[in-house]
């Protein structure tokens, strides 16, 4: 990991030093998803993935690339390579058109190819298309709505993906391209009016769970965004966080759409163990008798089966339909092995498509009273 981090930073050096020396910026006339150069390089190299080749060709000597479906690659800088060239840069418009591509022709296609492979691909051609953006120092709305994509499908990502090996999914790297892409989004919300911004500033309070430096900066946002009931309902849910009031915590995050719960899936494990050890100090008794099924409801759990392995974990005797909870048994086993949860994430999917929560279709929580009568204030008091 430590060698990867090293990598990016000298890329963003490599590219920093590249426009440093440029006059003028550089503006991007490829018009093809693939510069012709790369895709021919690529394809007499046999370096093309299986998703860009030619139908009827798989099983040539050299397989041909289909230009309709071959995306330019993420590249390292490299000494002597050239990589603000105008002929190998895609403008914005192209670049739309290839994040588009990404999402409704790879992502939510229904082709035989497990999502793992599936993910490599749309990973490294959004990197590339980032890669081609702070080349050209693009910004406005064709960048704002180019990162809002590549955020969507990042955070789905990392609820879709949390229970792969860490061979096939790597967790702190898609991390750390979803906190660059939130800062570079964040951002670009302080130069215009853009009409998702509550959607994805309540994203970044969510994944950005109990930080600091997430809470303030969204503590000084505009009032008509800091007031947007999707933003309020996220305060709302870091102050519960905050306060360790867990019972509530977990009763707000039900009321969250599909995409923001996938947003603060990551922490849930965390909070039940929190939640846990409150209640093994709360409840440290060998005559108390706590219902399985009540901290089932509780801690939003999936089963009584779950919540049975929960308390086992973390040293807790069950017996029978009761566990008994004891601060001198509870032991904190740190961060757990993320999973799916049906009732608080994949529950909320019976409403919306796949392809509604990457395109942000339909957005119910701005206009969902229920939301706006559990938000706070800026004092900190609910309404």
């Amino acid at each position: 990991m430590s060698r990867k981090h090293t990598n990016r930073k000298r890329d963003k050096c490599s590219i920093a030093a590249n426009l440093d020396k440029a006059s003028l910026v550089v503006t991007g006339c490829c018009i093809e998803m693939c510069p012709e150069s790369e895709r021919c390089e690529r394809q007499r190299q046999k370096r093309l993935h299986r998703f860009e080749i030619l139908v009827g060709t798989e099983k040539h000597k050299l397989p041909i690339a289909d230009p309709n479906r071959t995306v330019k690659e993420y590249s390292r800088p490299a000494a002597g390579k050239v990589l603000s060239c105008a002929d190998v840069l895609r403008p914005a418009d192209v670049l739309m058109k290839t994040v588009r591509f990404l999402i409704d022709d790879i992502a939510l296609s229904e082709m035989d190819a497990p999502w793992t492979e599936v993910y490599d691909f749309v990973f490294d051609r959004l990197r590339s298309v980032r890669q081609d953006m702070t080349i050209q120092r693009m910004g406005g709305k064709p960048c704002v709505a180019i990162l809002e994509l590549s955020l969507r499908f990042l955070i789905y990502t990392s609820y879709k993906l949390c229970e792969e090996p860490v061979q096939h999914f790597e967790p702190q790297i898609n991390d750390t391209h979803v906190q660059e892409c939130f800062n570079w989004l964040l951002g670009s919300y302080k130069l215009g009016t853009h009409p998702n911004e509550p959607e994805f500033q309540s994203l970044a309070l969510l994944y950005n769970l109990g930080s600091a430096k997430a809470l303030s900066y969204a503590l000084q946002l505009p009032e008509g965004v800091r007031h947007a009931a999707p933003v309020q309902l996220a305060f709302s849910i870091n102050r519960a966080f905050q306060e360790r009031n867990f019972v509530r915590f977990f009763r707000l995050v039900r009321k969250l759409p599909y995409l923001q719960s996938c947003a603060i899936h990551r922490h849930l494990g965390c909070c039940h163990r929190e939640l846990l050890r409150l209640y093994s100090q709360a409840y440290s008794s060998k005559n108390c008798r706590y219902p399985i099924e009540l901290l089932t409801e509780i801690f939003a759990l999936d089963s009584t089966l779950e919540a049975t392995e929960l308390c086992q974990r973390h040293g807790l005797v069950v017996c029978g339909d009761f566990v008994v909870f004891s601060k001198m048994s509870f032991i904190d086993q740190g961060d757990v092995t993320s999973r799916h949860t049906y009732k608080l994430v994949d529950s909320k999917l019976r409403e919306q498509t796949i392809a509604d929560v990457l395109h942000g279709l339909p957005w119910r929580l701005c206009t969902d009273k229920k939301a706006e009568s559990l938000a706070i204030t800026d004092t900190g008091k609910r309404n």
